[in-house]
């Protein structure tokens, strides 16, 4: 056999999201691009802010010795302090520069945290619906991504969650925004996880890790609040990228910080330091480090994720698509009519529209449509929904 068995299989489960990708670029060359209507990848179509392009100006220019060297393997210092300050303000808890990791963005944090902690055979839990890369980034370490079904209206189910939990359980994976369903789990809901992961780290005898994956944080509508997870558990980490909050996919940049309440903080740190190099992260962008320094606290302008949210949310509630109504992200996650999600993502297909199935998320019976798109493709497709539902 050419490749290993173990990738082999991977392939065979890869994401969904990337199928339905390279299937509507083969959709477009096809039938044209403006034929096409693609709500398939969160890839964010808003400019980012008018700051970024003037800090990247500025640190091209920046006249300074070894501009681009190596660096400590956990990125600049004043860069890591300026993040650890934002963080504190977030969080509320305070932060020192010794707390963060710039990563090759979300999925280099996870990864690096997940290094860290798991040994062979440890389990994840995670709330579905979920993003499909955690399984194989937990197994890329060795770990067993254990899905566990979430509660009403896509909230966590806490009974479930602790059902689940053994001596081989490592951590728990919460990602809030959610990709894909938009749910903001509120500060009741962190609280009563903390306790949770507190009661069952004592009863197990083991440490289990809160790792919450946040690149949506700043991308929420209607008002809403997205509470932080320092405060009520210590040991856990945050990761995140700059990726849609700053419309910066390509660029691959984030952090993961770690509590520094956290037991063995000082050996969580420098392992996940070690981690960011042995797995060949080394380092986060130089030039994206010093620009996202500057950048704290900044984002696109999220009221026009919120208009596109709107435009495609009504027009689907008009035709009859059930589903609610996103928080945050760029996502909608409508219910299968009939219940199929793969044969509606097939007749969507037939009506030249690009969704995702909802098993990707482990949640059959649902898909997901990514909403970053130009308004025109939103309203050009409605027609086609509306084909589609009369077929369903």
């Amino acid at each position: 056999m050419a490749i290993a068995a173990r990738i082999k299989e991977s392939m065979e489960k890869s994401s969904w999201v990337r199928k339905m990708f390279e299937a509507g670029a083969e959709m477009k060359m096809r039938f044209g691009a403006e034929n096409v209507f693609d709500f398939s990848i969160g890839n964010p179509n808003v400019p980012p802010p008018a700051d970024f392009q003037k800090a990247l100006e500025s640190m091209t220019a920046l006249n300074v010795p070894n501009k681009h060297g190596y660096m400590p393997n956990a990125g600049y210092p004043d860069v890591r302090a300026k993040v650890a300050s934002f963080i504190s303000d977030e969080q509320g808890v305070t932060l020192g520069a010794e707390s963060v990791i710039m990563t090759c963005g979300a999925g280099g944090g996870l990864n690096v945290a997940l290094k860290t902690i798991l040994n062979p055979g440890d389990k994840v839990l995670v709330n579905t619906p979920y993003f499909v890369e955690y399984g194989f980034y937990v197994d890329n370490h060795g770990g067993v991504l254990e899905p566990v079904p979430c509660g009403e209206n896509f909230d966590l189910d806490l009974e479930a969650l602790a059902s689940r939990i053994d001596e081989k359980t490592a951590a728990v994976i919460i990602n809030s925004p959610n990709n894909p369903s938009g749910k903001i789990y509120d500060k009741a809901t962190i609280k009563s996880l903390g306790e949770l992961l507190e009661r069952e780290s004592k009863r197990i005898g083991r440490t289990i890790y809160l790792l919450s994956d946040e690149p949506y944080r700043k991308i929420v509508f209607d008002g809403v609040d997205v509470p932080g997870i320092f405060e009520y558990y210590r040991n856990s980490m945050i990761v995140t990228s700059y990726s849609k909050d700053l419309s910066l996919p390509g660029e691959r940049i984030g952090w993961l910080a770690v509590n520094p309440q956290a037991d063995d903080f000082a050996d969580i740190i420098a392992g996940a330091v070690l981690c960011n190099r042995i797995l060949g992260y080394v380092n986060a962008p130089g030039i994206m480090q010093r620009v996202v320094g500057e950048l704290q606290g900044r984002s696109v302008d999220i009221d026009l994720y919120e208009k596109k949210r709107d435009l495609l949310s009504e027009g689907l509630k008009d035709i009859g698509y059930d589903f609610l109504l996103p928080k945050g992200t760029f996502y909608l996650f409508p219910k299968a009519p009939g219940g199929d999600d793969l044969k509606v993502v097939e007749i969507l297909r037939d009506e030249k529209i690009l969704g995702v199935p909802g098993r990707g998320f482990g949640m059959p019976g649902y898909f997901r449509l990514s909403f970053c798109v130009d308004d025109s493709v939103i309203i050009n497709s409605l027609p086609a929904f509306r084909r589609a539902m009369d077929r369903f």
